[in-house]
């Protein structure tokens, strides 16, 4: 008596599907080495700052911290609603590296102000620190970034309004991931924004080390969260 044969493999498969695939697992795997070199830029960042002075309550390296805070613990909440509501295996896998990164960061973005002896709240309007003039010898592209268009107390660029939040928590299937992929590629844009912001701003190395990481990350990111959403038909009007 012969086995059964076992299931025959679907050569109908796209290929752009399978690199996608591909790619998602390519940038969940980078994503925890981005973290690892982060921790260790972290460490041997302490030992390289020992003889330079903590930044100050209103420096850009604090304005930084708070604000990326609040930043990424928005994109942990969009990632961990459409990681419960969508049952696709690339948006689960994305929103969930999405979710841990993010809250790695945002970890580490408090300790940053425990260990400065800095409050978490600022005595300034948020977005404060983005209207200053970039530093003379900042890192080179970085240093013409534009303060003209902020305010502050303005919103944080790419952060979801609370009803575009609620959107998302209330709709389902590909509908429910179109709008995430929407509203998380403008967060990642604000978020590309704000890092060089602060490179423009900073050189302290632990928070540049951080800064440059999430231009690398989230770059890379947005780029296949397109790819993702032209497959969805698009992006949305939210």
């Amino acid at each position: 008596m012969t086995d059964a044969p076992g299931p025959v493999p679907d050569e109908s498969e796209a290929p752009a599907q399978r690199g996608r695939l591909g790619r998602v697992g390519a940038l969940v795997v980078g994503a925890l080495v981005v973290v690892a070199l982060v921790a260790v830029s972290f460490a041997l960042g302490r030992i390289s700052t020992l003889g330079q002075a903590d930044p100050t309550t209103v420096s850009a390296e604090a304005g930084f911290a708070r604000d990326m805070q609040v930043h990424h613990l928005q994109g942990v909440d969009l990632a961990l609603i459409i990681r419960d509501t969508s049952d696709d295996p690339d948006i689960e896998r994305l929103a969930y590296d999405m979710a841990t990164v993010q809250a790695q960061q945002a970890g580490q973005m408090y300790g940053w102000l425990e260990e400065w002896g800095l409050p978490q709240a600022g005595s300034e309007p948020q977005m404060t620190w983005m209207t200053r003039p970039a530093l003379a010898g900042a890192e080179g592209e970085h240093a013409d970034h534009d303060a003209s268009t902020h305010s502050p107390g303005d919103p944080m660029p790419g952060l979801a309004t609370f009803d575009q939040v609620e959107t998302l928590r209330a709709a389902e299937g590909i509908e429910a991931e179109r709008i995430f992929l929407t509203l998380m590629i403008r967060h990642h844009e604000g978020a590309l924004e704000m890092s060089e912001a602060l490179l423009a701003r900073s050189t302290h190395p632990v928070v540049t080390s951080l800064a440059r990481a999430i231009l690398e990350s989230q770059a890379a990111e947005i780029a296949l969260m397109n790819d993702l959403l032209d497959d969805r038909g698009g992006p949305v009007e939210i």
